[in-house]
């Protein structure tokens, strides 16, 4: 079973290329689902005051999903298309996510912290964030709210679980029990996980989440699925194959697919 479940489109102002080019690209490199899966718009920030093309402007949210399920109906029977949306958890705008989540007939919804307070973590513009603070205070409040994501019962799967790593600033001490606890709050919510295979071309150098995570992910017993993260077509898929080799060196043997907000897992 070859999929990919993390894709952004140009909508969301940071990614290039139509909903419809993934979908044939998909369908060219021999894909038999893909999940489109674009930002959630902006809640807790004004985007005229704030950094440009971070995520989808809010009137662009029902278009982006008539249009998914518009592709979806075309292209049935050479690709499966499932509409997700990434919903970016913040804490703070729980009610305003919840009404977005139960607005629309998603096929799934990803969890992913990228915002700490107005401070994202995961923008290549934002790195100087970082500077004059505690990297493990950052960690701490990251997994915190990672743990408050998936206690909120609006997701299928946690997105990118461990992308503080992401530009490669880490506390001089052990995370283990912070990325232990994560972990174990998606185990308690009966959630899964996603291999995003885009760490590789980052500073990290190394997919989300990294090798003892997913070991740790594996002995839980927590359901994974893939995703390249891909903000072009023409990376749909890339380290996907690095990816799948991975998850059979931890000792996966299934991905976790969805529709309609039903997890069904299948063999890879």
């Amino acid at each position: 079973m070859l999929i990919d479940y993390h894709t952004h489109h140009e909508r969301c102002g940071h990614a290039v290329g139509k909903l419809e080019e993934y979908i044939q690209q998909g369908i060219a490199i021999g894909l038999q689902q893909i999940g489109v899966s674009d930002h959630m718009p902006l809640l807790h920030v004004n985007p005229d005051e704030y950094y440009p093309e971070m995520a989808m402007p809010m009137e662009e949210l029902p278009r982006y999903v008539e249009e998914a399920f518009a592709l979806k109906d075309k292209y049935k029977g050479q690709i499966d298309v499932r509409v997700g949306l990434e919903g970016d958890y913040i804490e703070g705008s729980e009610e305003q996510i919840e009404t977005i989540v139960n607005a629309y007939p998603w096929d799934y919804v990803i969890g992913s912290v990228h915002f700490l307070g107005t401070w994202d973590i995961t923008d290549f513009r934002q790195t100087h964030g970082w500077e004059g603070r505690d990297p493990m205070q950052v960690y701490e409040q990251y997994y915190d709210a990672v743990i408050k994501a998936a206690n909120t019962g609006f997701y299928d799967y946690m997105g990118h679980i461990d992308v503080i790593k992401r530009f490669g600033f880490k506390p001089a001490g052990d995370v283990t029990h912070l990325e232990n606890a994560a972990l174990e709050a998606v185990r308690r919510n009966d959630l899964a996980i996603e291999l995003n295979a885009s760490g590789l071309r980052h500073a990290c150098a190394e997919m989300f989440p990294g090798k003892r995570m997913l070991d740790y992910a594996r002995k839980l017993d927590i359901p994974i699925t893939i995703g390249s993260d891909a903000h072009q077509p023409a990376r749909l898929a890339e380290y996907l194959d690095q990816a799948r080799s991975r998850l059979k060196e931890a000792g996966f043997t299934q991905l976790a697919t969805f529709e309609r907000r039903i997890r069904t897992m299948v063999d890879f």
